[in-house]
């Protein structure tokens, strides 16, 4: 897992608050008990769940994010800010969080087993993880991403004792964006604070119709969700 997470990538999509609300408006129902957010970067997912549960750990490896979610939480009793990967969390947990942490582990498929082991029977694993890798950009190169996912690697990779319980694409306008940013602005690495203002106030809105009504079938991401089942 990345640990030299760049900061300008922190800073400029934490501010895609739209986009965060979507996903957790879309994972809220699995939201239960004792939950492990892995690779929570500088906390941007879970300030817009963690005052509805008593339970939280966040981890993160980044030196930068961890000492960044030390800060940003510092008042929260019920969040614990550790610096660990999960094969070395001895706890079990009711739901693990990845979102766009799998992407940036070599060795995905074993990250999934060994986090489905951290989970508490009837637990949930939900992943969030960049989509399509015809359209891997600069961007993933500099954030550390291995690769961009198609849905069949979820499909094809079945792990004992757990089940897909959801499973498909957000973010259609997305997509489009981020193909049409790499083909114009091929030298360009981070978007500029105004195209992400441009994606998550404008179009994000846009997509959460467009994502339900032609049935999550196609967009810029892939979601994730894996129950355990003994």
């Amino acid at each position: 897992m990345i640990e030299n997470y760049p900061e300008i990538a922190l800073e400029r999509f934490d501010k895609a608050n739209i986009w965060v609300k979507y996903i957790i408006f879309k994972i809220k129902k699995f939201l239960k008990g004792d939950i492990l957010e892995v690779g929570a970067g500088c906390g941007s997912f879970t300030k817009s769940y963690f005052k509805d549960f008593e339970s939280i750990t966040l981890t993160d490896m980044d030196e930068h994010s961890y000492n960044l979610l030390k800060k940003n939480f510092i008042n929260e009793k019920k969040i614990k800010v550790i610096k660990s990967s999960i094969k070395d969390i001895q706890k079990k947990f009711n739901t693990l969080l990845y979102f766009n942490v799998l992407e940036h582990v070599k060795e995905d498929k074993l990250e999934i087993k060994t986090a489905l082991e951290k989970l508490n029977p009837g637990g949930h694993l939900i992943i969030l993880v960049p989509a399509h890798q015809k359209i891997y950009s600069k961007l993933d190169k500099a954030v550390g991403h291995y690769k961009r996912y198609e849905i069949d690697f979820f499909k094809e990779n079945k792990f004992g004792n757990s089940k897909i319980i959801k499973l498909h694409f957000l973010d259609f306008f997305g997509y489009l964006l981020y193909h049409l940013n790499k083909i114009f602005f091929k030298e360009e690495t981070y978007p500029s604070n105004l195209k992400i203002f441009i994606w998550d106030k404008i179009f994000t809105p846009c997509t959460i119709l467009i994502d339900f009504f032609t049935g999550y079938k196609f967009g810029k991401n892939i979601l994730c969700i894996y129950k355990k089942i003994d």
